[in-house]
């Protein structure tokens, strides 16, 4: 008996996961159809639901692979040990900050914040995702204060520290908010990580 089944998109999954990521940051989740990203993607609605599920699967697993592509170019940076632990921590600050208003990434981290509160599945995966950032930022830590470049300190709640301080710095640049421009943002984010973990670089 032949498969009933719907079959899954014959669409890359990486172009699947960039149409998503771009009409999200363009429209909002709200205004994202299922018929409408089928249609740009020469799919239908159907094959997307029965691949996510839910608009909401979709939104976290787009976010998942965006953070997937980061991911590559951050254990790269900061395996580099040539290369002193401020500047890794800055090019850390770099990678983790929006590159400016309208950052497609940021603005899917927006939405999954958003719709966080009503979803265990949203907050669930949100944990899973931010945690190699978390990890990777307190191992710098630790090499930082082992090294004598850092003070003393508690590496995880100074990175959980770091971390609220650049989410906190990174939205209103993501959203275009007045006033708020990269260069600035980097050098707010720069200064405040020099403060918490001290000394400065020779």
């Amino acid at each position: 008996m032949a498969d009933a089944r719907p079959r899954r998109p014959a669409r890359p999954r990486e172009e699947v996961f960039a149409a998503a990521r771009t009409a999200i940051a363009e429209h909002g989740l709200a205004k994202l159809t299922m018929a409408g990203l089928g249609k740009q993607l020469q799919m239908s609605a159907g094959h997307l639901l029965y691949y996510f599920g839910s608009k909401d699967q979709l939104l976290l697993e787009t976010l998942r692979w965006s953070e997937e592509q980061l991911g590559t170019r951050r254990r790269a940076m900061l395996a580099a040990r040539g290369h002193d632990v401020h500047r890794r921590l800055a090019e850390y600050t770099t990678l983790y900050l929006p590159e400016g208003p309208g950052d497609p990434r940021w603005i899917l981290w927006v939405e999954v914040w958003g719709r966080s509160p009503a979803s265990e599945e949203l907050r669930r995966g949100q944990l899973e995702i931010e945690a190699p950032w978390q990890a990777d930022l307190v191992a710098l830590i630790e090499e930082g204060t082992a090294t004598a470049r850092f003070a003393p300190c508690d590496a995880t709640e100074r990175a959980v520290q770091i971390r609220a301080l650049l989410d906190g710095l990174a939205v209103p640049l993501a959203l275009g908010l007045p006033g708020t421009t990269h260069p600035r943002t980097h050098h707010l984010a720069t200064t405040a990580c020099t403060t918490l973990l001290g000394p400065t670089p020779p």
